[in-house]
């Protein structure tokens, strides 16, 4: 269901070429992934029913979870080279994630939400200080996103709405200016009207950025606003092992 075609005169910062992995356990999980390329500033919805893989294959992406086999390059970096602590380091330097949970910290305060990757990678703090402070980057990215960061200085996280909280979550992704947004399911609980404003600020930060972005999503409808859209079984096999 490929919607796009990719622009072959654009670097590729993604490729995974004969990648497999498999949860453990008598009915673990498998992904095989034959060969996905993701190329430089492009905007990819990954669709297909809950429970086929798709917050799997965004672990593999991010080297949260390593494969078992095959090759995962990313800005030219092979991750399946890479120890552990190695490969959270470079997440931390190049990623920024949007959780489908949001993953705030409930009683920090907006600002230390936002600037907490600030804190893992140095490249990005310094980043998030050139043109002024990352506080005032911070500042600028929750404004662009729809949040006043004074009005809402003494809020903790946990006092946020829902939608609010997306919003701190994406900005807190977009600090630093990471090469690749990925997100899961960032808009689920948001009626359409509003997801499609989301989307609309995310994009028009990752562009002025230069990232690339990659979200997952059971909605195939908000396909419009992106590049291309994919359904994870056009480039991954998956399966559940029967109980021994």
């Amino acid at each position: 269901m490929q919607r796009a075609h990719t622009d072959a005169g654009k670097p590729d910062v993604v490729r995974m070429t004969g990648v497999r992995f498999r949860w453990p356990g008598k009915r673990g999980f498998s992904l095989s992934i034959d060969s996905f390329a993701l190329p430089a500033r492009e905007r990819v919805l990954l669709v297909g029913p809950s429970g086929t893989g798709k917050s799997t294959f965004l672990s593999l992406l991010c080297g949260i979870v390593a494969p078992t086999a095959g090759k995962l390059e990313v800005l030219g970096s092979d991750l399946t080279q890479m120890a552990n602590a190695a490969r959270d380091r470079f997440r931390a330097e190049h990623f920024g994630i949007i959780f489908q949970m949001f993953n705030l910290l409930p009683y920090g305060s907006i600002l230390d939400n936002v600037m907490l990757p600030l804190s893992f990678s140095r490249t990005r703090a310094e980043r998030a200080a050139r043109n002024g402070s990352a506080d005032e980057e911070a500042r600028r990215l929750l404004k662009s996103l729809g949040l006043d960061a004074g009005e809402l200085a003494e809020h903790s996280a946990a006092s946020l709405s829902v939608g609010q909280q997306q919003r701190v979550a994406a900005a807190r992704a977009l600090i630093g200016a990471p090469e690749l947004i990925v997100a899961d399911e960032p808009t689920s609980a948001l009626d359409r009207n509003r997801q499609l404003a989301f989307l609309d600020l995310l994009f028009a930060e990752a562009e002025a950025a230069g990232a690339s972005v990659i979200m997952v999503s059971h909605e195939e409808e908000l396909g419009k606003r992106f590049d291309r859209v994919l359904r994870l079984d056009e480039i991954a096999l998956s399966q559940r092992s029967a109980a021994a």
